[in-house]
C-alpha cells in the first residue's frame, strides 16, 4: 500500500488536511483538491485514506468526509477496560494524556482494540482542571485487538452463551451450537469462540465457538486457555525453523576479522538458575587510581536475525517472549535463543559492546559502541553471584565479581539521588509437579546480585538512547510518563489518611521521600501497591519523552534482544548504515506496547490460574490451611488481604465478621467494631482460610480464623 501510494502523496494528504481553510472532503473532493482525476489513482487515494485512519492520523466524519482528528476533537489510540467496565484510552500520540471512557460509552470495544474518541466538551462556566482527566466516548473501532476469546459455555432456556475468561470483558457472548466439531461442547467446559460482527452496544456480542478445551479443572486446561485468550503461537512456523536451521555453527572468518576481539576478556554472565538465553555479559577493570572501565556485552541477534527475513517477520509478530508458569513461548527460535545467541561459557560468540569509562562514584565519562566477539569465562547464577558477594574473593573472577558488586552499588545511589524511584516490590516464583499441580512457592529477592545486573543494564540502555539521539537516528525508546495529577492526589490522600507526612508529589524528590518513609511503616506495603496502581505503563515510542520511574530523560531497551523484538530494532538502529523508516518506528511501538502488555497479562493469568486452583483444593481438604496474610485495602463492604507466603489477594467481606458490626470510617480509611472498638486498617497482619474461589470472576474471598481464647 504505502509502495503503491507512495510517501510523496501520503504528505500531501495531510498537509491539505492540515490547512487553515479547509473543511471536511470526500476521497473524490480531496482529489479534485489535490489535482488526482483517474479513476485508478482516486482507487489508490481511497486505500490510501484507509490505511491513514486505521493510523488514526486522519479521521472520517459524517458524510465520509476526513479531517485531522484533532481539528474534530478526535483521539485515535487502544482501550484497556477495568473490572468496572470503564475504560482508558491511551492515546497513539504519546505526549497526549490518558481519556476516562464511561462504561456506557465505550460502545462496542473490546479490551485493547485500538479505537477513535470523541473528546467531551467542557461546560463554558467550567475552568479546565489539571487533576481531572479528560473524558470521552468511543465512535468507531478502528481495529480489533484479537477475534477469539475463551470463555465457559453456559445455558439459558432459550439460548447458549459464554462468559469471558477475561473480567475485562464485561460482555457474555451469544453462541449457536456448533455443527462442523468433532464433538458438541458440554456446558461448563471452557471453549473457544471466533467473534463476528458486533454492530451495537445494544445488541448482545455474538460468535462461533471453533475449538473445544474441556472441563476447567482437567489436567492442562488451565494454562491452554490462557495461551487461546491471548493468541499466543505455540510453534514455529515451518519455513522459520527451516531458516533458523540453515544457520551455520561456525562464525566465519571473515565475520571474526571485522569486529573487535574480546576473547581475552574474564568476562561472565549472571542469570536465573533455570535461564538458558544468556543475552547479557560483562567485563570490569580499574584502568588508574580513580578510573574503572567496563564492558557490557549483548548478544548479537541482528546478525542472525535480518531484516524481511522469515526470522525477522515472525520475531516482529511475537513481539516478545512470554514467560509463563509453565514454559516458555519463545521469541525466536530455540536454535538461536538457547544456541546461537546465547552467551554460553567457552564458546566464541558475537555480541553488541556497550564500553563505558567510570568514575570511582559511578559516573559515565566515556561511551563507546561496536561489534565484538567474546568467549565468557564462567556463568553464574543469582545464588552463586550473590554467595561470592558475601564473602572475600577467592580468585581473579571473583575479586572482578565483587568490584562490580560495590561500584554498581555506588551507579544505584547515583541514580536514586537523581530521582529514580525504588520499587521494591516482592515477586514469587512457583514450581509445578508433573500433574501441573503447584509443588511449591518462593519470594524472589532483589538482592546485590540482582541489583548488580540490573545497574549494569540501566546503564547500557541509557548510555545507547543518548548514543541514537544525539546521532539524530531514527529509533524506538522505552518511556514511561508522569501519573496524572488525580491519581496523585488520591494516593497523596491515602498517605496522609494514616498520618505519614507527604508534600507535592507531582515533584520526584518528594515522591520518593514518601516511598523511603513508607518502608518503615506498617501500612508501607498496601500504601506501595496503592501507589503502583496510580502508575502509568511504560511503553515504546519514537521520541525520547523520559522515563518517570527511572528519572531519565534518554532511555530505550537495548540488553535483551533474545527476548525483546524492540532491542533488536535499537541494535540496527544504531549499527546499521541503512537509516529505519519512522512510520515503521512508529507502527512497531505501538504493537511492541500491544504485546508486551498481552505477554504480561498472560504471565499473571497463568500464575492465577494455579493459585487459584490450589487455593480450590486446599478449600476441600479436611483441614484447610491458615495464611498469614496482611490488610491491603479497606472499604465499606470489606476489606482486601494479600497472602504473605504466595502474593496473591482476595476479600474479606464485613457480613462474615462475627464478632461485631463493623462500620467503616472513610476519613480515616478504617472499619470499626461498635461494640468492642476493634479497628481494622491498612498493614494490620490476619490469619486467614479460604472461603470460596470464584474461577469465572477470578477472585478469592477469606474469612478470618478466630485467635483461641486463652484459658
Amino acid at each position: 500500500m504505502h509502495k503503491i501510494c507512495g510517501v510523496g502523496l501520503e504528505e500531501r494528504v495531510l498537509k491539505l488536511l492540515g490547512k487553515k481553510s479547509y473543511t471536511p472532503l470526500d476521497a473524490q473532493g480531496i482529489g479534485r483538491e489535490l489535482g488526482i482525476k483517474k479513476p485508478g489513482r482516486i482507487t489508490e487515494l481511497e486505500k490510501l485514506l484507509q490505511s491513514l485512519e486505521k493510523k488514526g492520523k486522519v479521521a472520517r466524519v459524517r458524510r465520509n468526509r476526513y479531517a485531522l482528528p484533532q481539528d474534530a476533537d478526535l483521539l485515535a489510540g487502544r482501550i484497556f477496560i477495568k473490572r468496572s467496565g470503564e475504560g482508558i484510552l491511551q492515546p497513539d500520540d504519546p505526549t497526549q494524556k490518558s481519556v476516562v471512557i464511561p462504561k456506557e460509552s465505550t460502545g462496542t470495544a473490546l479490551l485493547h482494540d485500538r479505537v477513535l474518541v470523541r473528546l467531551e466538551e467542557r461546560q463554558p462556566e467550567t475552568p479546565a482542571d489539571p487533576h481531572t482527566a479528560a473524558r470521552g466516548k468511543v465512535i468507531r473501532i478502528l481495529e480489533r485487538a484479537r477475534s477469539e476469546v475463551v470463555g465457559m459455555l453456559q445455558r439459558t432456556k432459550q439460548f447458549l452463551y459464554v462468559v469471558p475468561d477475561d473480567p475485562r470483558i464485561p460482555h457474555d457472548i451469544y453462541v449457536p451450537q456448533p455443527k462442523k466439531l468433532k464433538r458438541r461442547p458440554r456446558i461448563g467446559e471452557k471453549v473457544v469462540v471466533q467473534l463476528v460482527e458486533w454492530p451495537s452496544r445494544h445488541n448482545i456480542p455474538e460468535g462461533n465457538i471453533i475449538t473445544v478445551l474441556g472441563k476447567p479443572d482437567a489436567v492442562g486446561v488451565d494454562i491452554e486457555s490462557v495461551i487461546k485468550q491471548y493468541s499466543l503461537p505455540k510453534s514455529f512456523p515451518k519455513a522459520v525453523t527451516e531458516e533458523a536451521n540453515r544457520l551455520p555453527d561456525r562464525i566465519p572468518d571473515r565475520e571474526r576479522q571485522s569486529r573487535r576481539d574480546c576473547r581475552k576478556q574474564n568476562v561472565i554472565t549472571i542469570d536465573p538458575e533455570d535461564a538458558k538465553d544468556f543475552d547479557d555479559a560483562f567485563y570490569l577493570e580499574k584502568s588508574s587510581n580513580d578510573r574503572w572501565r567496563i564492558w557490557i556485552h549483548i548478544a548479537d541477534v541482528s546478525h542472525y536475525v535480518q531484516p524481511g527475513s522469515e526470522l525477522d517477520r515472525e520475531a516482529a509478530r511475537r513481539g516478545n517472549s512470554t514467560y509463563l508458569v509453565d514454559r516458555v513461548i519463545p521469541m525466536l527460535p530455540e536454535r538461536l535463543s538457547n544456541n546461537l545467541c546465547s552467551l554460553k561459557p567457552k564458546v566464541d560468540r558475537l555480541t553488541k559492546c556497550v564500553e563505558l569509562t567510570l568514575s570511582n562514584e559511578g559516573k559515565v565519562l566515556k561511551s563507546d559502541f561496536y561489534s565484538a566477539i567474546i568467549q565468557s569465562q564462567k556463568r553464574y547464577t543469582y545464588q552463586q553471584a550473590m554467595a561470592v558477594l558475601r564473602r572475600k574473593p577467592k580468585n581473579s573472577l571473583e575479586k572482578m565479581l565483587s568490584n562490580a558488586g560495590q561500584l554498581t552499588q555506588k551507579i544505584r545511589q547515583r541514580r536514586m539521588n537523581a530521582g529514580s524511584l525504588d520499587f521494591d516490590f516482592p515477586d514469587y516464583k512457583i514450581y509445578l509437579n508433573e500433574k501441573g499441580s503447584i509443588e511449591k512457592i518462593e519470594k524472589v529477592q532483589n538482592d546485590l546480585s540482582h541489583q548488580l545486573v540490573e545497574e549494569l543494564m540501566l546503564l547500557a540502555n541509557e548510555a545507547v538512547a543518548k548514543r541514537v539521539h544525539s546521532l539524530k537516528r531514527p529509533s524506538i525508546y522505552r518511556i514511561h510518563q508522569e501519573p496524572d495529577p488525580e491519581r496523585l492526589e488520591e494516593f497523596r490522600a491515602d498517605v496522609l489518611r494514616q498520618g505519614i507526612p507527604c508534600g507535592n508529589l507531582t515533584k520526584p524528590r518528594e515522591v520518593q521521600k514518601v516511598l523511603d518513609r513508607l518502608k518503615n511503616h506498617k501500612a508501607g506495603p498496601a500504601l506501595n501497591i496503592a501507589f503502583l496502581r496510580s502508575l502509568k505503563r511504560a511503553r515504546y515510542a519514537i521520541e525520547p519523552l523520559g522515563h518517570y520511574g527511572l528519572g531519565k530523560r534518554d532511555y530505550t531497551h537495548f540488553t535483551s534482544p533474545i527476548r525483546r523484538y524492540a532491542d533488536l530494532l535499537v541494535h540496527r538502529s544504531l549499527f546499521d548504515k541503512t537509516k529505519l523508516s519512522s512510520d515503521l518506528l512508529n507502527q512497531s511501538a505501538d504493537h511492541l506496547s500491544f504485546t508486551e502488555r498481552c505477554s504480561a497479562d498472560a504471565e499473571q493469568d497463568s500464575k492465577t490460574v494455579k493459585l487459584h486452583s490450589h487455593l480450590e483444593k486446599d478449600m476441600d481438604q479436611t483441614r484447610p490451611e491458615s495464611y498469614s496474610a496482611t490488610v491491603i485495602e479497606v472499604r465499606n463492604f470489606g476489606f482486601f488481604v494479600e497472602l504473605d507466603a504466595i502474593g496473591i489477594s482476595g476479600c474479606i467481606r464485613v457480613s462474615t465478621l462475627e464478632d461485631d458490626f463493623y462500620i467503616f470510617d472513610p476519613k480515616k480509611g478504617r472499619l470499626r467494631g461498635r461494640r468492642n472498638g476493634k479497628l481494622i486498617s491498612l498493614g494490620d497482619k490476619v490469619k486467614v482460610k479460604v472461603a470460596s474461589v470464584d474461577r469465572i470472576k477470578k477472585q478469592v474471598d477469606f474469612y478470618l480464623v478466630r485467635k483461641k481464647s486463652s484459658q
